[in-house]
């Protein structure tokens, strides 16, 4: 672990020590606000306090099993030899667990998410399978127990899904779902193709901070507000009033529409909050353009163009492409069991972003 590193354990071990005797002030425990900030800052902080603390040890029981090796006693050598195999392994697993606590929190982690899920090539296959992939996340956040609130659908006559707008609401779904967008393709043989031939269509998933109001304020001169009678499945009539909204955000060109509701008000405020998360992604990426070229690889993932995943169903297979991630259990990932596969790309990414911090320290 090289010098910057250190600095850095050593500059938190001292404001840990420092929000220690903060914390215990009476004027901070009244103030109910700070309080749990501080708190909250504090219990961050103990944990990489107490993996410092966990290397620390090891280093001291390594510096041990090396006095060791200078006995005369071979059976005393032996044992030196197996056991300092093994603290190293510790030693590397408790610097890799430092590291990654090092590493900047992205600041949308915690937000909640607008989901985006539209069929994109394969017609009414790619509608079929945009309600499977749709269901895939819907049954992910109910096992987290995340509330989740469909703000405009649109179906095919057949009960596909042209496109859903879904707001999930629950710690850290930002922070467990921001690797899902991009382009997830489907291989399978469709209901209706009467040869056996597999079919391939592609599904587009945008996975979308929530913003507050406060960090994107849209001025109602640059809103376009159209009224219509919203439509439900197979076309038929849900009301004959002009309930369902369509926003316009023209010095964007972003259209948003919500017809869930049946109040025109609310229908709105859905819309405003699928508009202001699109406006604040819109905001984010513009950030990430302007990040060094070196950089700019680990922004791929966010690609809504990119070909992320691959759902083959006569091979009962699901494989990522960016991590080279294979399971052969397709029916209970899109039943939503893909924790394992969050883990794999949360794990991958922070990897890149430990490579990329390491190069930038390097002298």
């Amino acid at each position: 672990m090289n010098a910057t590193v250190i600095s850095r354990l050593e500059d938190i071990e001292a404001s840990f020590t420092e929000l220690n005797e903060e914390i215990a002030k009476p004027e901070v425990i009244q103030d109910t606000d700070l309080y749990r900030k501080l708190t909250k800052r504090h219990a961050e902080l103990r944990t990489i306090i107490d993996a410092y603390q966990s290397l620390q040890g090891v280093d001291s029981e390594i510096a041990g099993a090396r006095e060791l090796l200078d006995e005369s006693d071979p059976e005393m050598q032996e044992m030196a030899v197996a056991e300092l195999a093994a603290l190293e392994q510790q030693k590397e697993r408790f610097e890799d667990q430092l590291m990654r606590l090092l590493l900047p929190k992205d600041p949308n982690d915690e937000r909640n998410v607008v989901l985006e899920v539209r069929a994109g090539t394969g017609g009414e296959e790619a509608a079929l399978f945009a309600a499977q992939i749709y269901r895939m996340y819907q049954r992910f956040a109910e096992g987290k127990r995340w509330k989740v609130e469909i703000l405009n659908q649109s179906f095919t006559g057949t009960g596909g899904l042209k496109e859903v707008s879904a707001l999930i609401e629950g710690a850290g779904a930002y922070s467990q779902l921001k690797y899902e967008s991009g382009v997830h393709r489907v291989q399978r043989v469709p209901e209706t193709e009467a040869s056996g031939r597999i079919h391939t269509s592609a599904v587009t998933v945008a996975v979308l901070p929530e913003a507050e109001d406060v960090e994107i304020e849209i001025a109602e001169s640059d809103l376009r507000v159209d009224t219509f009678c919203a439509s439900g499945p197979g076309g038929q009539g849900v009301n004959t009033t002009y309930s369902a909204v369509r926003l316009i955000h023209e010095p964007t060109g972003m259209v948003v529409q919500c017809q869930d509701e049946r109040s025109w008000h609310k229908n709105k405020a859905k819309a405003m909050r699928v508009l202001r998360a699109r406006l604040y992604d819109l905001k984010l990426q513009e950030q990430h353009d302007a990040i060094a070229e070196e950089r700019r690889g680990m922004v791929g993932s966010g690609d809504r163009s990119e070909k992320i995943r691959t759902y083959n169903f006569p091979q009962n297979r699901v494989t990522d492409h960016r991590i080279n991630f294979t399971s052969h259990q397709i029916d209970a990932i899109l039943d939503g069991d893909i924790q394992t596969l969050v883990d794999e790309l949360t794990s991958h990414f922070e990897t890149e972003r430990l490579k990329q911090e390491l190069s930038a320290e390097a002298p």
